[in-house]
């Protein structure tokens, strides 16, 4: 073999080993899953991505607690609330965008203002019974509810009464989920499903190359403590989902069952035959703050909401007699398929 040939096959020989080495350092996707305990429920992260992203996730959660937490309180949601001068920022504004839009929608049933209500009539403490309240008392409280009572001006909250209290929680778990989704797919992330505490945004598929499965659960109204059943288990790739409910957080009065969920419109709790409400909507946080308001609305005008909303559609059940019915709205089809 002359010179020339020899050196043609070890540069040969040296781009094959480069091909297969360059082949061999190719990242390799798989699936992880990271879980915990958040915001006073739990987070079940699962995505296919390069590497394990469970640190991106952790930080995530805690830009968002300090932001629009209740219990931190050094985020930006207590310092409002103790009327410390503070600014907002990106993810406080995108709560309230949200939170004035669904506001506006409802007319008035959705209001990020209405925990001086929820605080007076005791829920929030773990107790099956609710605090008697003066009609006197709530009218007082209603005085400084109502989300046309703060503006957000020059990213700072102005009140027109001090003693007005801001709460996220409606649309937090919601936000979250969102928030979280886009930290995965700044990752490169795909194939994803990001729960918290019940409110969902999925994505592609799962490690089985299947659509994601999301459960509904069924209202239990009748076996207290009995094991909780699904109503129905949908199969999504492309969704933001949000269930709110009534089944099982509520009070005894007068020997009846009422609900722990406050019309801030009347100032006391509603009384309708809609247990739960599943929305599905362009966002997870938009999903969450309409789901709420269903469950103040109730079965008919939470469906009249969804159809002026547009970009949503909804899954009841309902309680008739004994029984549970179902019912959606004539959207739900387009956005579960």
């Amino acid at each position: 073999m002359n010179k020339q040939k020899t050196i043609g096959a070890l540069i040969g020989i040296a781009i094959c080993a480069l091909l297969i080495w360059g082949w061999d350092d190719d990242p390799k996707s798989s699936y992880y899953r990271n879980e915990g305990k958040v915001f006073g429920t739990y987070y079940n992260v699962r995505y296919e991505a390069t590497e394990d992203l469970g640190e991106a996730i952790e930080r995530a959660f805690e830009a968002f607690d300090n932001s629009l937490s209740l219990f931190n309180p050094h985020s930006i949601l207590s310092a409002i609330n103790d009327n410390r001068d503070t600014v907002t920022n990106d993810a406080f504004e995108q709560m309230w965008s949200e939170a004035e839009r669904v506001y506006a929608l409802s007319n008035g049933a959705f209001d990020i203002t209405v925990a001086p209500l929820v605080k007076a009539f005791g829920f929030g403490r773990k107790s099956d019974q609710y605090a008697a309240i003066h009609p006197q008392t709530i009218d007082s409280i209603r005085s400084f509810v109502g989300f046309d009572k703060v503006q957000l001006i020059d990213h700072k909250v102005i009140k027109s009464d001090p003693r007005v209290q801001i709460d996220g929680g409606a649309v937090a778990k919601g936000q979250a989920c969102d928030m979280i989704a886009e930290v995965l797919k700044e990752h490169g992330a795909e194939n994803y499903l990001v729960d918290i505490g019940g409110e969902v945004v999925a994505h592609g598929v799962n490690d089985k190359g299947q659509a994601w499965h999301i459960g509904i659960t069924k209202p239990n109204i009748n076996n207290e403590g009995a094991q909780e059943e699904l109503q129905e288990v949908l199969a999504v790739s492309d969704v933001c989902m949000a269930t709110s409910g009534n089944y099982r957080n509520y009070y005894y009065a007068d020997g009846e069952r009422r609900s722990h969920t406050i019309d801030p419109r009347t100032g006391y709790p509603v009384q309708h035959s809609l247990l739960s409400a599943t929305v599905v909507s362009s966002s997870c946080m938009r999903a969450d703050a309409l789901a709420t308001a269903c469950m103040v609305l109730g079965e008919e005008e939470g469906l009249a909401m969804i159809a002026r909303a547009q970009d949503a559609a909804c899954y009841f059940i309902v309680a008739q007699n004994d029984s549970l019915v179902t019912i959606t709205s004539p959207q739900w089809d387009d956005f579960i398929r």
